[in-house]
């Protein structure tokens, strides 16, 4: 018998987009939710489960406590900011049902699997790095000792560590995620400052090639190897969001990076094109001007570039495999092309003073995206940066990421450049590059030709400067 299974997303901080989607799990400048595809994967492998995503759907404990009572196997997302809340649901879980066994999934339990069993006797199981045929395999009732890639306590309490499973390389094997979506999720919960509303993200493909220093998921669960899903089968699933969600305005395809295979890229867009869908990716800011034009032409909207610094020696010492004047020529490109762009960038890596800090908004300014993202330099456990920073004496702070309310804060210092220096400059960066006539213009403009966009912008003007007062409370 399949064990009845819940996948959970647990309450957390106010406004918390910490799901299994998000890369980075802290409080947003403007509220934003990800899709819980990372949950909603497994749960499409295992029949007559269920998900609920709590943060999203403004959910607490007592909305869901019944569930324990109708479930045998619960599955908790966590992640290193949110661990110890996670850790009391799960406690206030057994204790509705002490039958019940609830195992740990995501970055925090793959790297410190026997750290995160030994938090509560609640937790039963965390099941490490790529988890979903293991998920299947606890709910279709196998022996524990013998499924691979999990943690857990034998009957006598001793932790044990099955080795390794082996990562999925034929992603086709994979069900779609979507109808889990339109099954347990209420799809104009999820949305983001840049993306389309309502939208629908899922993965074409998993792991990135790139070796970002700073970059959780292939560093934990992912991996460096971009492992597709065939172009039938993603056109398959699109097809089945067209028909379930009329309602969408977009396709996100959450790859890591999508154009880590350009060949690949281009011919994924061209089948996309002859369904006249809208979508979007993430992608590096190297992608030539032959492969834009193609995605362009075939619905493409908006890329989502990690641009993370305007100084070189930066790019150098996170390993981000970018040049700066190619990152400036591709940005030209989507100009030119029409393709609106979301930059991200990160304050306070290795290497980064007083000067690199203005040497990046200038950059920022130059290249010029429609909106920005301007997170800390954070060293999650299991990184290269989390390493580096341990052995370099970096860490300001014992704190976990965030504050009590879930805003992200300045873990490093370096000698010439202070932590609180850090914080600080993110709210510079922000008001100097959105505080411009020609910023401004742009989004006034966005706003007075479209009614939606006008209610949209206003919301997200007031979380902007709620974001901004919450900082200064902060520091």
């Amino acid at each position: 018998m399949t064990m009845r299974s819940l996948f959970l997303q647990g309450p957390s901080f106010d406004g918390y987009d910490g799901g299994a989607g998000a890369r980075y799990q802290t409080k947003r400048e403007v509220k934003s939710f990800w899709y819980p595809t990372w949950l909603a994967q497994p749960a499409a492998l295992i029949e007559g489960s269920k998900l609920i995503d709590a943060p999203a759907h403004g959910l607490r404990f007592d909305d869901f406590r019944h569930e324990a009572h109708q479930r045998d196997l619960v599955v908790l997302h966590t992640s290193t900011p949110s661990f110890r809340q996670d850790v009391r649901t799960a406690e206030l879980l057994k204790a509705e049902n002490p039958a019940l066994k609830i195992g740990m999934i995501g970055s925090k339990v793959a790297v410190d699997a026997e750290g995160s069993l030994k938090a509560s006797e609640a937790i039963d199981f965390v099941a490490r790095n790529e988890f979903d045929f293991t998920i299947k395999d606890i709910a279709d009732g196998q022996d524990w000792s013998a499924v691979d890639g999990i943690s857990y306590r034998n009957r006598d309490g001793v932790i044990v560590h099955n080795r390794d499973r082996a990562i999925v390389t034929d992603m086709d094997m994979l069900p779609f995620v979507t109808p889990v979506y339109k099954r347990d999720l209420v799809m104009e919960n999820y949305f983001g400052g840049y993306l389309l509303h309502p939208y629908v993200s899922f993965y074409t493909g998993r792991g990135c090639k790139s070796r970002c220093t700073f970059c959780l998921w292939p560093q934990t669960v992912g991996g460096h190897n971009y492992r597709v899903r065939s172009i039938g089968h993603v056109i398959e699933e699109v097809k089945y969001v067209m028909q379930a969600f009329p309602q969408s305005k977009e396709i996100f395809f959450d790859d890591d990076t999508l154009t880590d295979n350009l060949p690949r890229t281009e011919a994924l867009a061209v089948e996309l094109g002859k369904l006249g869908v809208v979508w979007s990716c993430n992608a590096k800011a190297n992608v030539p001007y032959n492969t834009l034009k193609i995605m362009k032409d075939n619905g493409l909207r908006l890329l989502l570039v990690g641009f993370e610094s305007g100084n070189q020696q930066i790019l150098h010492n996170i390993k981000k495999g970018m040049r700066v004047e190619v990152a400036r020529q591709f940005a030209k490109d989507c100009r030119a092309l029409g393709i609106t762009v979301h930059g991200t960038f990160i304050l306070g890596l290795p290497g980064e003073t007083r000067e690199t800090i203005l040497e990046t908004l200038a950059f920022a300014k130059e290249v010029n995206p429609h909106t920005i993202q301007v997170s800390l330099a954070a060293p999650y456990p299991g990184t290269f940066l989390h390493k580096q920073a341990s052995e370099n004496g970096w860490f300001d702070t014992d704190s976990e990421l965030l504050n009590d309310d879930g805003t992200q804060i300045a873990q490093l210092s370096y000698d010439h450049l202070s932590a609180a220096e850090i914080f600080e400059a993110v709210e510079m960066f922000y008001k100097k590059f959105y505080f411009r006539p020609s910023k401004i213009a742009g989004i006034v403009g966005e706003m007075v030709t479209d009614g939606d966009m006008m209610k949209r912008r206003l919301r997200e003007g007031v979380e902007f400067f709620r974001f901004l007062r919450d900082r200064k409370l902060a520091a």
